[in-house]
């Protein structure tokens, strides 16, 4: 495996974080609050997956607007520094309408349609 595939889908209500090595195994699954409270926090939480795997991540940032359509700096600034050798992060289009009934990993949430961004989209 080259690296480890990501995706993050910010919504009025939390964000959704989901990380995959390979097409068949999660390594990271999360619920965040909707907004962080460092800009850098989403650039810090690629670096520290990419340092913590030892590999470079790729990330996809699943929003219904593009990073310079977001009402904050918030998202725009993980896109700013192009994350160096550690991770690269692009804007695809949110998941809204590839929802689809899976099963539930307690707590957490149904995170089907993340799943389908990170090996349609990120792993491409």
């Amino acid at each position: 495996m080259e690296s480890i595939w990501m995706a993050v889908a910010p919504s009025a209500t939390g964000t959704r974080v989901l990380a995959m090595a390979g097409a068949g195994e999660t390594i990271l699954k999360a619920r965040l609050s909707r907004s962080p409270a460092h800009p850098r926090a989403m650039a810090t939480l690629l670096e520290a997956i990419a340092l913590w795997q030892g590999l470079p991540v790729r990330a996809a940032l699943c929003a219904d607007v593009a990073p310079s359509g977001f009402e904050t700096s918030l998202y725009r600034d993980a896109f700013n520094d192009g994350g160096g050798p550690l991770y690269r992060i692009d804007w695809v289009p949110g998941p809204g309408g590839r929802k689809r009934a899976t099963r539930d990993i307690a707590g957490m949430g149904a995170f089907a349609d993340l799943r389908q961004v990170v090996l349609f989209e990120v792993a491409r």
